[in-house]
């Protein structure tokens, strides 16, 4: 379903469809990757010269059409090079935690030394499809 994690759809589908609790997250963080991930995790992710997670949230979703769009900046400063980001997640923590949602980046970005890597208030759409 869509890039939703293998978590997250397990998650959506016990809140949906069960009468079992299902404990929904209560912040979103930004991670970037050199590498795709899938549903099940993988690829690889940006560390160390500076990188760390980025808050994120999102507006309500759109009715209908299931579209929503983040709702602040995140702002990513490379203090060494990160090599070029391709894609990125969205995870329930600012460390560890669990990815909930993946996709590819419109365009991929070289990132060097001194970089700074921004999104815009509502540069990231995920849409259930």
């Amino acid at each position: 379903m869509a890039n939703l994690s293998d978590y997250a759809e397990k998650l959506l589908l016990d809140w949906l469809m069960t009468a079992g609790a299902a404990t929904r997250p209560t912040t979103w963080h930004l991670a970037l990757y050199t590498a795709a991930p899938n549903d099940a995790g993988g690829g690889t992710v940006v560390s160390g010269a500076g990188y760390a997670r980025q808050p994120i949230s999102f507006a309500a979703a759109s009715s209908p059409g299931g579209t929503m769009v983040s709702s602040n900046a995140q702002t990513f400063e490379a203090a060494a090079s990160w090599g070029t980001v391709t894609h990125f997640a969205i995870f329930d923590a600012s460390s560890g935690g669990n990815m909930l949602w993946h996709g590819a980046l419109t365009n991929s970005r070289t990132v060097g030394s001194g970089d700074r890597l921004i999104f815009d208030a509502g540069a990231i759409t995920l849409t259930m499809a």
